[in-house]
């Protein structure tokens, strides 16, 4: 996940874990483009909307012996990660700050959080034409943590931005928690031109540019699923991952009881 239009399609271990991601972090989208990925000691707000116990509710078993990262995503990294993203969840009001398989226990929709890193990837997600963020010999930049970062040029400025070095060390990503949750919120929170960031498009700070028109690219949820990775979920009718999405996302709005407003798939969006 958090891929480019032109890679290849991942595999379903990888777009199960991320799916709950795009709709998770819509929930707390009313952050402005821009907040500071440094640490802040601060009142964190996103603790006062997830206590502990809707945080496990939301995320029923990722602490199960069947899920490979049991144990792995806890409540502390996840808002002490906030923290580092200080409007992260603190702007807005507090509606707009709210906003697996089918036989699966509790239903499809309550499996989030259960793996820190993609199984099975088909190669090492190396651009090498990407010259600025080069790979590193050995290294694989296959989809780890929340939000299933790849690729170097992801793995590159995330580390950049957050303190680690993601080129040498992309593995970091699914060995501590807390990196593992930062690289979501940056990634949610970073504006990669042409592509809007996914917050900005929440909060209606996104301005589409014509391109963005004649692509029918509209504000809501759909357009996060192709920011996200568009190239290989939008233009679609009907496509598996992208109802997989919006499964998630309904969930989640329902627990928060807010509305999941209009757009939610992309289908009739040009990928960016």
């Amino acid at each position: 996940m958090a891929s480019s239009s032109s890679s290849s399609s991942s595999s379903s271990q990888l777009f199960c874990i991320s799916f709950f991601v795009s709709s998770f972090l819509l929930i707390f989208s009313a952050v402005p483009f821009g907040a500071d990925a440094r640490p802040r000691h601060h009142y964190s707000s996103v603790s006062s909307l997830v206590s502990r116990s809707l945080f496990n509710s939301i995320f029923l078993h990722k602490d199960d012996n069947a899920c490979p990262a049991k144990d792995f995503y806890t409540y502390e990294s996840f808002v002490n990660a906030s923290r580092c993203f200080p409007r992260f969840g603190s702007t807005g009001s507090l509606s707009i700050r709210k906003r697996g398989w089918a036989t699966a226990p509790d239903g499809p929709y309550a499996w989030g959080l259960c793996f820190k890193e993609e199984v099975s990837p088909q190669s090492n997600y190396c651009d090498s034409t990407n010259k600025e963020w080069p790979c590193y010999p050995g290294k694989s930049y296959k989809g780890r943590g929340p939000i299933q970062l790849s690729w170097n040029y992801n793995y590159g400025p995330a580390g950049k931005a957050l303190g680690f070095d993601g080129l040498r060390t992309p593995e970091v990503v699914s060995n501590n928690s807390l990196i593992a949750f930062k690289t979501a919120l940056w990634f949610w929170m970073t504006e990669r031109k042409p592509k809007p960031s996914c917050h900005n498009v929440m909060i209606g700070r996104y301005v589409p540019t014509k391109a963005d028109l004649e692509a029918n690219r509209t504000a809501g949820f759909g357009l996060v699923t192709n920011i996200i990775n568009g190239g290989l979920e939008c233009g679609l009718p009907n496509d598996g991952r992208v109802n997989d999405r919006i499964g998630y996302f309904q969930r989640y709005a329902k627990l928060f009881n807010v509305d999941t407003g209009p757009n939610l798939d992309c289908s009739s969006q040009k990928s960016f």
